[in-house]
Order: C-alpha cells, then sequence, then structure tokens
C-alpha cells in the first residue's frame, strides 16, 4: 500500500529522488502520468497502470477518446537510477507546475507528485469535519 507524504527537491534537469518506500512498493519501474481533476502527476505500479488501462480499453471509443488522449499521450515509463531519481519530462513538469519544491504523496493504489505550493493550498482547503461527514455517508 502506498502511504504518506514525502517533501523532495527536483533539479534543474528534471531529476527527483524518489522516496525509497515508494521505490520498494512500486517496483523497479513505474508509470509517471497526468493527474485527473488536478494539476499534479500519478505515478502507478506497472500492475496498477495495466489495471487502468484495461478499465480504459473496456469503455466504448466514443467515451474513452479524450481519456485516452489526455492520460495515455504524456505518460513515461519512469526507472530509478543507482541513485534513486527518476527524471521527470518537461512536460509532466510544466503541466503540474513543479519547479524546486515537491511533496509526492502515497493515496492507496498510486502516488501524486505535486508542487509543494499546490499541496500546501490543497491542505489548506480540508475541512475534518466535512471529511468526517463524507466519512458518515459511505459508511466507513
Amino acid at each position: 500500500m502506498l502511504i504518506g507524504e514525502y517533501n523532495c527537491s527536483i533539479d534543474a534537469k528534471g531529476r527527483l529522488n524518489f522516496p525509497a518506500k515508494l521505490r520498494e512498493e512500486l517496483g523497479g519501474r513505474f508509470i509517471i502520468a497526468k493527474g485527473l481533476g488536478d494539476n499534479c502527476l500519478f505515478v502507478y505500479s506497472l500492475e496498477e497502470w495495466q489495471a487502468a488501462e484495461n478499465k480504459v480499453k473496456s469503455l466504448p471509443l466514443s467515451k474513452a477518446r479524450n481519456l485516452q488522449r489526455f492520460f495515455f499521450a504524456s505518460a513515461c515509463e519512469a526507472e530509478p537510477d543507482k541513485q534513486g531519481r527518476i527524471v521527470i519530462p518537461a512536460g509532466l513538469r510544466e503541466y503540474s507546475g513543479l519547479q524546486r519544491e515537491v511533496t509526492i504523496i502515497g493515496v492507496s493504489t498510486h502516488c501524486e507528485i505535486w508542487s509543494t505550493e499546490n499541496w500546501q493550498s490543497v491542505c489548506a482547503g480540508l475541512d475534518s469535519s466535512a471529511i468526517a461527514q463524507e466519512m458518515d455517508e459511505l459508511g466507513l
């Protein structure tokens, strides 16, 4: 299970030292893609990526076409080097607003890579009472 919050930095070449705990869970290679609904990046193990791909493939083309274009066109495979660094392509860095300070969070089945500024903004908008109410509604 992918959990936790990690503060990292990205260098001018787009290299990011990906947290060892998350690398262990994701495996030796993983997929980075644009996040849906937020300006962040999603990181999937190869198995989770395959499951997501299979779900999209099962949709009618008329419904899946734009999702395929958005999700798959910009995706890339990452393989950490000996120091645990991955390279995030310029297009993905630009989409997610990644500059120097980066926050990586584990969200169960995948990770998200955020600019720390954007992540702090999201966290500031979280209301524990509203979250508790949603949990009650879901029976959690």
